[in-house]
């Protein structure tokens, strides 16, 4: 599922949210949570549009990964790590997944 570029490192999703926080924390802390919150929602309204529209494949992977840039800078300024979220959210299914294939 990976079609990494040359010379981009790989990272999970908790360096993920992390790297995003690095590059745009400061410009999204000035916006604020409600401009921040607003601009996840116009992503999501993208993503929505490109996917009733069928668009490319290039333009879909775009939208889905701004989608979650904004998601993860509004879980960082409400200080949610998102891979900490997800293992707990999820974790015990996934090991369940895991544990049934192996066996």
């Amino acid at each position: 599922m990976t079609d990494q570029q040359p010379d981009v490192p790989t990272f999970g999703l908790g360096e993920f949210q992390r790297l995003i926080e690095e590059i745009y924390g400061e410009k999204d802390r000035a916006r604020g949570l409600e401009g921040t919150f607003l601009w996840f929602h116009e992503e999501v309204g993208e993503l929505t549009r490109a996917v009733r529209r069928g668009h490319d494949r290039e333009n879909l992977e775009e939208e889905f990964a701004d989608v979650l840039a904004w998601l993860v800078t509004t879980a960082s300024m409400l200080d949610v790590d998102m891979e900490a979220a997800v293992q707990r959210k999820y974790g015990q299914k996934i090991a369940e997944l895991a544990k049934k294939k192996k066996g």
